[in-house]
């Protein structure tokens, strides 16, 4: 198995106890946070190796570094293999700091974009225009309501029940 699968199952799974998996999360999300921190303090530098290496350096388990490389995919400039990852696969840490950023704020992991690292990286006004710029991405507008008795919007000078809104 596949350790993606692997820690999908364990950290996923609708049969284990709900307080395991609550001190899985609690514990994952502390190292994920260490990991984060220390990453961060040097930004610019790609940081490469095994998933075995990388796991010893950040002294977590396989399990935690292979929840990790899930969580930080969507945010490197190079995709890492995750779906058929082992031990062995090499991988690499190269991220955009402002996807990464903003990643963190869509995810809603307060614990990562408030990081003290960010500070050194992105002055206040820029954090706080990458998360409203996250946040308005997100944002669904809906358009003004049609009536059946106001113009059609298709421009026929029709009123909508008797024109685009006959068949709804």
């Amino acid at each position: 198995m596949a350790l993606l699968q692997e820690w999908q199952a364990k950290a996923y799974s609708e049969t284990a106890d709900k307080g395991d998996l609550q001190r899985l999360w609690a514990d994952y999300f502390q190292k994920e946070k260490a990991i984060y921190a220390e990453l961060l303090k040097t930004p610019d530098e790609v940081v490469e190796g095994t998933v075995k290496e990388l796991a010893e350096k950040y002294n977590v388990d396989i399990m935690t570094m292979t929840g990790f490389l899930d969580g930080i995919n969507d945010s490197l400039k190079e995709a890492n293999p995750i779906e058929e990852m082992n031990e062995d696969t090499r991988v690499n840490l190269g991220f955009e700091k402002e996807l990464l950023f903003k990643n963190m704020v869509a995810a809603g992991a307060d614990w990562l974009y408030n990081l003290e690292e960010w500070k050194d990286i992105y002055d206040e006004d820029t954090r706080k225009q990458l998360y409203r710029e996250q946040k308005s991405s997100t944002t669904i507008v809906k358009g003004d309501r049609v009536y059946p008795n106001d113009p059609c919007p298709c421009g026929s000078g029709k009123k909508y029940k008797k024109c685009c809104g006959k068949n709804r």
